[in-house]
């Protein structure tokens, strides 16, 4: 598993994002995208295989990538970048050049609860790899319109609400994704990061 980008957030601990292995990690992304919470992830009732199939697909593609997010060395979440011009959601909106999607999904919080500071952390981390790191102008997300609570998560970042959408249904050999009602968000890196721009 290589790392693409560490961070070290003081009052957190470190962050570390790594290329995703789609065999390797197989059983805690499953863990996490069988959850009742995780049934906007699309994957409720996969079983592990065709999970790790799903990601060593995306593996093969040069517009999307998954990685896996650790915190001081043990997993919290799963994300996944993609190149808008070449996903479903350019037909909902105008693409700009330097544009990147995100799609997150955060380990669930175990038996202590909820922590207090871990989305909005975890969240800074992936903003500032997608933007900084891998040198982006802009994110766009795309969380299911009801799932009010990773909208709220993302507005509460800094993200600006952009319209509510239907993403198309793709259906190809290889993939197949409902419609979706979505609602468009961005953060652009000037308003992310304003003494970078």
């Amino acid at each position: 598993m290589s790392e693409v980008y560490e961070q070290v957030v003081d009052g957190f601990g470190t962050v570390r994002i790594l290329s995703l292995d789609a065999h390797a990690d197989a059983e805690v992304v499953h863990a996490w995208v069988s959850e009742e919470r995780a049934s906007f992830w699309g994957m409720n009732g996969l079983t592990k295989e065709q999970v790790a199939e799903i990601y060593a697909h995306m593996a093969t593609l040069d517009t999307h990538s998954a990685f896996l997010v650790v915190k001081d060395g043990a997993p919290a979440g799963l994300l996944q970048t993609y190149e808008p011009a070449a996903d479903r959601v350019s037909e909902c909106y105008a693409v700009e050049p330097g544009d990147i999607g995100v799609h997150l999904l955060l380990a669930p919080a175990g038996p202590g609860g909820e922590r207090s500071g871990w989305s909005a952390a975890l969240l800074a981390v992936v903003t500032s790899y997608v933007l900084l790191g891998l040198d982006r102008g802009r994110v766009v997300v795309d969380p299911d319109v009801r799932n009010e609570k990773a909208v709220a998560r993302f507005l509460k970042q800094g993200f600006e609400a952009g319209p509510v959408v239907i993403l198309p249904e793709i259906d190809i050999p290889d993939v197949y994704l409902p419609e979706k009602r979505a609602r468009l968000a961005f953060l652009r890196r000037t308003v992310a990061f304003p003494d970078d721009a």
